[in-house]
């Protein structure tokens, strides 16, 4: 099922360049030739000559090669599933591509004589390493030099995103019930956000479908919602911070003076490596000045000095101040267990110090014990997993890198292939491949009009 509910998205969204890939620009070379070749002998009239392997079964000796019409399917080789991504993408360049050019250099759009068929994205395909028994995402039937030249490509914007949307769906499936915020912006070409943010979106889709979750989508970029229209989101980064000369409690006051209230207020507090007094320095600020304007009725102003989350991003080769160094098992640097129940233990008895009774006390309270802790820097599948068995008190996991992971780190691969598997003479299909495939079947397969 699609993010979109079965609605294919629109073509616009992809920007195609097809002037390009009509030309065969993105394309391996080979596809270039091999096209090449097939129309020179269409326009001889070539007739095959040589030796079939089909031959047992029927004649192709007046078959012009030409013009052979052609069953490929495309499947991934991902062990053991893959929540595939790009298929929409993949439509939209062959209905736009798929063609010749005449020989007055006009493209003429050939894509009325294909049969078409195509999972949805944000399906979920499986894969046991046998490439005889496989459930193609895509299956395209006709003449082979019309779309040729457009396997590289079709290739491509499925294999990128899907890889994404898998790494993104085995995160979530580790993360559990917590939301996972979307944040390998910086680990890629920027042009990748669309689709990395439209794979991810799958991949949380997917995630609630089958474990009947309510995990929402987060992404930080405008241009990773881009497909959908959504907006990224976000707080303040160590370089505001450093453009208040440190001073991370002035830095979150002013960010919720000017920024509206509807925009999470979330404190990065690691930028002096001390998670705990920084948190509770920037609480006791924000509380001050959140209880005044409650307490005089500006209830709307009192809002945006309500402090979501704290942030943690504490370099991997820092040990945080929090963390009795003289103790050999808290001796781990970066964002660590003991150092999120630190935070915790912090967060829930800032205050305890701040003098209050009655009413007031309790609203302090609660103010406290509803910050929420997100957490980032190095966190993948293995670490969430540790995270989660030892029950460390996390409400975000903000994940980078890990999530374009390609398959020399994740030990698996993450290619799709695409395999003629059948040909067609005198209006019958023949299994022809080569050696290893077959034409295969997916229930999932949906046949695309027009």
């Amino acid at each position: 099922m699609s993010l979109f509910n079965q609605k294919r998205l629109a073509e616009k969204v992809f920007k195609i360049e097809e002037d390009k890939i009509r030309r065969g620009w993105y394309s391996d070379k080979y596809f270039e030739n091999n096209v090449k070749i097939l129309e020179t002998l269409s326009k001889e009239g070539y007739v095959f000559q040589g030796k079939s392997d089909i031959q047992d079964v029927v004649d192709c000796s007046q078959i012009e090669s030409g013009d052979v019409i052609t069953e490929m399917q495309v499947f991934t080789r991902r062990k053991p599933f893959s929540i595939v991504a790009g298929v929409d993408e993949a439509l939209a360049i062959l209905k736009k591509c798929t063609g010749y050019y005449d020989d007055n250099g006009k493209f003429v759009n050939m894509y009325h004589t294909l049969e078409v068929e195509a999972v949805q994205d944000g399906t979920c395909v499986s894969y046991d390493g046998n490439p005889l028994v496989v459930q193609p995402v895509l299956k395209i039937r006709g003449i082979y030099r019309y779309f040729g030249k457009l396997e590289t490509v079709l290739l491509g914007v499925i294999a990128e995103p899907t890889r994404i949307a898998t790494n993104v769906f085995n995160v979530l499936v580790a993360s559990r019930d917590k939301e996972v915020l979307f944040f390998p912006a910086r680990f890629t070409h920027y042009k990748m956000q669309a689709v990395h943010g439209y794979a991810y979106s799958l991949a949380i889709q997917a995630y609630n479908e089958q474990f009947g979750g309510k995990k929402g989508i987060f992404i930080s970029t405008d241009g990773q919602g881009d497909y959908w229209g959504a907006e990224g989101m976000g707080t303040v980064s160590h370089a505001t911070i450093a453009t208040f000369f440190g001073d991370t409690t002035e830095t979150m006051m002013q960010f919720s003076r000017i920024i509206p209230a509807d925009i999470a207020r979330v404190a990065l507090v690691d930028f002096h490596n001390d998670c705990c007094a920084e948190s509770t320095q920037i609480m006791t600020s924000m509380f001050e000045k959140y209880l005044t304007l409650y307490k005089s009725g500006e209830l709307e102003e009192a809002k945006k000095y309500k402090l979501f989350s704290v942030r943690p991003d504490t370099s991997g080769n820092m040990i945080d101040q929090s963390i009795d160094t003289a103790m050999p098992d808290y001796l781990v640097g970066g964002v660590s267990p003991k150092l999120v129940k630190n935070i915790r233990k912090a967060l829930d008895t800032a205050y305890l110090d701040w003098g209050l009774a009655g009413d007031d006390l309790i609203l302090a309270k609660q103010w406290c014990e509803d910050v929420k802790i997100i957490v980032t820097g190095g966190f993948n599948s293995a670490k969430i997993n540790e995270f989660e068995r030892n029950e460390v008190p996390v409400d975000f996991y903000g994940v980078g890198s890990s999530l374009l992971e390609n398959s020399s780190t994740l030990g698996t691969n993450n290619d799709f292939t695409a395999d003629i598997v059948r040909v067609k003479i005198n209006d019958q299909w023949y299994p022809l491949s080569k050696s290893g495939r077959g034409a295969c079947a997916n229930p999932n397969l949906e046949r695309i009009q027009g």
